[in-house]
């Protein structure tokens, strides 16, 4: 993979947690209460931006891309596909849920709908470290999740913490992918501009 395809391959995965990390953020907000309907449809506009630029660069990584690393190429499709049905299913299930009062059933098939493209994007991030044969880049991609589970671990543990002296509101444990993703963008951007 040329230097560019590769730059071009780590900013979409870049672009596209940070999409997933702001609409499950915004999302969190509503629930919350904090900010009201017509505030969500003009912050909504921000993942979607940063979706478009996940889909461009990958677009791009994927026509500089040479037939050897084709690992990557698949990585950023697979990621960017399970972000984005992982934001549709949750805004889907959880819209349904609160309008709706589904069965309990139903409720079970509605849970599903982002726990699917989690599942999924676990799969694309193993397959992708089983075939990518550059090991710098594998290298990258590991310390981009660790640095992602990093985020998980400290503001899970802080929040836990407030939380259980009652200081601050219950927060869902969905909200964990939302965190990591947030933080394997900034993981990779880090990379990036420190030229790691």
């Amino acid at each position: 993979m040329s230097a560019d395809a590769e730059t071009r391959s780590r900013r979409a995965s870049m672009w596209g947690g940070l999409s997933v990390g702001t609409a499950a953020a915004i999302l969190g907000l509503k629930f919350s209460g904090t900010i009201d309907r017509s505030t969500i449809y003009i912050l909504a506009i921000i993942p979607l931006v940063l979706m478009v630029l996940c889909f461009r660069a990958s677009l791009e990584a994927s026509k500089t891309a040479s037939r050897s690393n084709q690992a990557a190429v698949r990585y950023t499709k697979g990621i960017m596909a399970s972000s984005l049905a992982y934001l549709l299913g949750l805004g889907i299930a959880l819209s349904v849920w609160r309008n709706l009062d589904p069965s309990t059933g139903f409720t079970w098939l509605l849970a599903m709908l982002p726990i699917i493209p989690i599942f999924w994007m676990i799969f694309v991030m193993a397959r992708y470290l089983k075939e990518e044969n550059d090991e710098y880049l594998r290298y990258r991609a590991i310390i981009a999740s660790l640095i992602g589970l990093g985020f998980v671990l400290a503001i899970g543990s802080f929040w836990g913490f407030l939380e259980t002296f009652e200081l601050v509101p219950h927060v869902p444990g969905w909200w964990s992918v939302p965190i990591w993703a947030f933080g394997m963008g900034i993981g990779q951007a880090w990379q990036n501009r420190s030229g790691e």
